[in-house]
């Protein structure tokens, strides 16, 4: 994880020195808010990432002499059929449109996303799938 810290620690350098230099030339605040926010959100990343690094040693990825089964095995658990994830992007859709054309739409468009989001975390708690 060292090489991911790395890029996005360089990517705070990068974006920090870009928001000053695009403040300086043009005067525009949205401008120059938007690359400093980047430049915070890259700061976060790559804080975590060396963080993380640091507290789990050095992974194949990160090792010159590595082998590429050493990185064989189980990654995670991916669902493999699941209808959750489309109605969380309905109900953020439905968010998004309601701070477009009315606030109620965003309270029930808000009711929908936290339902669907329950949905996706609790699917594998109960039916067929349950572990």
């Amino acid at each position: 994880m060292k090489v991911e810290g790395w890029l996005f620690a360089s990517g705070v350098i990068f974006f920090g020195l870009i928001a000053i230099i695009y403040g300086v030339v043009t005067g525009e605040p949205a401008g120059t808010t938007a690359l400093a926010f980047t430049a915070g959100l890259a700061l976060l990343v790559g804080f975590y990432t060396l963080f993380t690094a640091r507290r789990i040693g050095l992974r194949p990825e990160d090792r010159k002499d590595a082998e590429i089964a050493e990185s064989a095995g189980e990654i995670g658990f991916f669902s493999p059929t699941s209808w959750w994830p489309l109605a969380v992007a309905a109900g953020a859709a439905v968010v998004t449109l309601g701070l477009v054309f009315g606030w109620w739409l965003v309270g029930l468009g808000a009711v929908f996303l936290i339902l669907a989001v329950i949905g996706l975390v609790f699917e594998y708690y109960r039916g067929e799938h349950s572990h």
